[in-house]
């Protein structure tokens, strides 16, 4: 059998270095590692071409490959693109339950991350939070059909703009089935040392995460119904459109942001771990956190209000004000959403 790669391939710089990762981790050992996130997962070949490039480089342990979703189709997209994977029976065979996580009796294991910041960046917030609610249900019913365990990892900001906010609330709106006993959350380092910088505060932040997911496992969300969806899909929808005819479309955006906001002092700081921006470009070229973190600067806020209010309007124009206050009253995702809206406001 030849080589995938052969030794002295010729390839730019950026190939070379993923190879010399793979090399790397295949040198070490998997065991200092945890999973190997996919940045901006669009589809199936994705996840496969980690599993073939550790393979190639004789990493003898594999690394758990977890796909993360991000931008709202990429969100819409993700259940067709782990249907794919869980039917293929040599990613499904080499699928297995790693020892942090209990096994209840379904031995495949797969975790999969769900991006808060950059959905949020592309279609606004109302529109973020209902495609992350949606693929959740959506993989949910889907792991359970394949009987294979789902992780579900969420990659929240420290900001509300980046799916921040008090854990236990956004634990218990989390869409039932979801938290079964367990789930993975990202601590940002801005807001690291406001949950965990003393022992004490600590023992308190662990404490609200364990009872969190113990209600959600024990006490599920009722599913929405169909009036609730209707609604939520339509806030989504207009929300979403208004967000973007500013932010993308209006051609004087991008200067007034750079006015309004420190982005051009913020790209000159050594912050982070990623460049600001993807590639040269307007506001689509840059990343989500730096994008948030320059609206939350000015206290503005702007990318989680945009289009909402508009959105709220058209639904009590259209004489549905009660169906609002019933869903604020009877569904926790809902209400969550806009206390947390509520908050940024009154800041």
């Amino acid at each position: 059998k030849r080589p995938l790669v052969p030794k002295k391939f010729p390839c730019n710089a950026e190939v070379q270095e993923v190879l010399d990762t793979f090399k790397m981790i295949a040198e070490i050992g998997s065991e200092p590692f945890g999973a190997y996130v996919i940045s901006m997962t669009t589809s199936a070949s994705d996840v496969l071409a980690v599993r073939l490039l550790q393979k190639e480089a004789g990493v003898e342990e594999h690394l758990r490959v977890v796909p993360l979703f991000e931008t709202k189709n990429d969100l819409q997209n993700a259940p067709g693109c782990m249907e794919l994977l869980f039917n293929n029976s040599w990613y499904r065979a080499n699928l297995s339950s790693p020892p942090q996580v209990p096994n209840v009796g379904w031995q495949p294991h797969q975790e999969v991350m769900l991006g808060y910041s950059d959905s949020a960046k592309d279609a606004g917030r109302l529109a973020s939070v209902w495609s992350l609610h949606q693929a959740q249900e959506k993989l949910v019913e889907l792991s359970q059909k394949h009987q294979i365990k789902l992780n579900l990892f969420h990659g929240r900001g420290g900001s509300v703009g980046r799916g921040g906010g008090p854990q236990y609330l956004a634990t218990l709106s989390q869409p039932a089935g979801s938290v079964q006993g367990w789930m993975r959350v990202t601590v940002q380092g801005e807001v690291i040392d406001h949950y965990f910088g003393l022992s004490s505060i600590a023992s308190h932040t662990m404490e609200r995460y364990t009872t969190s997911v113990l209600k959600a496992t024990l006490f599920p969300p009722s599913a929405p119904s169909a009036d609730f969806r209707g609604i939520m899909s339509r806030l989504s929808e207009s929300s979403c459109d208004k967000y973007r005819a500013v932010v993308y479309e209006d051609p004087e955006f991008v200067e007034y942001f750079r006015a309004a906001t420190p982005d051009f002092e913020l790209k000159g700081l050594n912050l982070g771990s990623r460049p600001a921006k993807r590639k040269q470009g307007g506001i689509e070229s840059l990343r989500a956190i730096p994008w948030m973190f320059a609206w939350t600067q000015t206290r503005l806020q702007l990318p989680v209000w945009l289009g909402v209010g508009s959105a709220l309007a058209a639904e009590i124009d259209a004489g549905n004000l009660s169906l609002l206050q019933q869903m604020y009253q009877d569904w926790p995702f809902f209400r969550s959403t806009i206390e947390l809206l509520e908050m940024v406001l009154a800041k």
